[in-house]
């Protein structure tokens, strides 16, 4: 099954999708806010000519419209400059207009109200321009009355459109470093944001790696409810544990007692001559003590994190271990090599790494010919011999439960099992593999400390 994007890239891809897009909106937004202020101003600039041009109108005494005077903005004398003003009445609608308008002139709305307020409308103009035009009707004095005169005032809107592009592209670079640093503000506040995830990810790797048996610490309040379910679990799981070793381990217990009364009647039968029938009740019991041997060492194994109060000193047990075989008969007779150094620590329960330590060295005195060595290589425990070794296809069996190589050598084959079953609970990596010449070596991997 594909594993979904993570948390991170997802919001990642979102902001890289919506920080542009909602960027883009703004910059049309403020372009368009840009181009409708100057138009507004351009509006009452048009406004201002208009006002200047009524009120220069004058009315000849036969009824014509005089020629106003010349306005100040030198674009009204440039052809084609961009700003143009016309004026007309009923009969001609463009009777005067600007030297700018050249040889055309500005068409008017045939509806054009004649209310005497500025009308706003856009027109074609010189050369393919688009004019934004004002006009205005008003009532001018004449000898045969009042009467309506027309004033147009237009500019092209190419300066506007300059000016919007110009504003568009002087914002482009502000906008892409707003960009990048609304994406980079993003990102961190997804870090930040997820960092309660990552001491998530810290509290169980220690209820893992068994130190600490509850999930705790200051996490917010929307992790609450997962802190609860997640202990709850825990505690539960560990009363589990904690009965079903208790209840091995009573069994086991309660095992010894029977085995060995039928060890002491394998002995008198013995002395009776019936040594075939104490032959076989004495190789029964031997199994069957195998057995609750293993089942006790199994309801030693550290059952939860609270029963663990510190890591273990690696040397110092090593040491311990190999002082108690040094003392046996065989161990006597051995030359040992302990090299361990680093660490002086590792993240086992003192009593399972004792357990680990003295099942591995008792393996090895039990195969060695006159040397066993321990020491630490890069992060793995190794326990070596100078014995006969194992048959490579047989080496894979050897850590299975009452499996024994050779039924001549003493032991009940549950040693290798325990190991395995301790490195399966600590999660380490057990390997076991033949010596160049002779011999085998055991090594176990601790991840924690590697």
């Amino acid at each position: 099954m594909k594993r979904p994007l993570s948390i991170r890239v997802r919001f990642l891809l979102v902001s890289l999708v919506a920080v542009p897009s909602a960027l883009a909106l703004a910059a049309l937004f403020m372009t368009s806010m840009f181009s409708a202020s100057l138009e507004r101003r351009l509006e009452e600039e048009l406004k201002g000519h208009i006002n200047t041009i009524a009120g220069s109108i004058r009315l000849g005494i036969d009824g014509k419209i005089e020629h106003p005077f010349s306005l100040m903005d030198r674009r009204f004398a440039q052809a084609y400059g961009g700003l143009y003003w016309q004026i007309g009445d009923a009969a001609t609608s463009a009777q005067f207009r600007s030297e700018s308008l050249w040889d055309t002139s500005l068409s008017s709305p045939d509806d054009l109200p004649d209310d005497g307020a500025v009308h706003r409308y856009e027109a074609d103009g010189p050369e393919g321009t688009r004019l934004i035009v004002l006009e205005r009707q008003i009532m001018v004095s004449a000898p045969a009355g009042l009467k309506p005169v027309q004033i147009s005032v237009a500019s092209d809107t190419r300066a506007l459109d300059e000016a919007s592009r110009g504003f568009a592209l002087d914002i482009l670079p502000y906008l892409a470093g707003l960009a990048a640093f609304l994406i980079g503000a993003s990102l961190v506040q997804v870090i930040f944001g997820l960092k309660p995830l990552a001491d998530l990810t810290k509290g169980l790797d220690r209820i893992r790696e068994r130190r600490s048996g509850r999930l705790e610490g200051a996490l917010p309040a929307e992790f609450v409810p997962v802190e609860a379910a997640v202990n709850r679990l825990l505690e539960s799981q560990a009363q589990s544990l904690a009965r079903a070793r208790a209840r091995a381990g009573d069994l086991a217990h309660g095992l010894k007692t029977p085995l060995t009364v039928l060890s002491n009647d394998a002995l008198t039968l013995r002395e009776r001559g019936e040594g075939e029938i104490a032959d076989e009740i004495e190789h029964l019991v031997q199994m069957m003590r195998g057995h609750v041997e293993h089942e006790l060492a199994r309801s030693r194994i550290v059952a939860n994190a609270d029963m663990r109060q510190t890591d273990a000193d690696i040397e110092k047990i090593v040491g311990q271990v190999v002082k108690t075989l040094q003392r046996t008969p065989k161990g006597e007779a051995l030359q040992w090599t302990v090299e361990i150094g680093e660490p002086s620590h590792v993240p086992l329960d003192a009593h399972d790494l004792r357990e680990l330590i003295g099942n591995l060295t008792e393996n090895a005195v039990k195969w060695a010919s006159g040397e066993v060595c321990i020491g630490w290589k890069q992060g793995r425990l190794v326990v070596a011999d100078d014995g006969p070794g194992v048959d490579p296809d047989k080496i894979r069996s050897m850590t299975e439960r009452g499996v024994r190589l050779d039924s001549q050598t003493p032991g009940t084959g549950f040693g290798l099992s325990i190991v395995k079953e301790i490195c399966e609970v600590y999660g380490l990596t057990l390997s076991i593999e033949n010596r160049q010449g002779s011999g085998l070596m055991v090594s176990v991997g601790f991840g924690a400390a590697e």
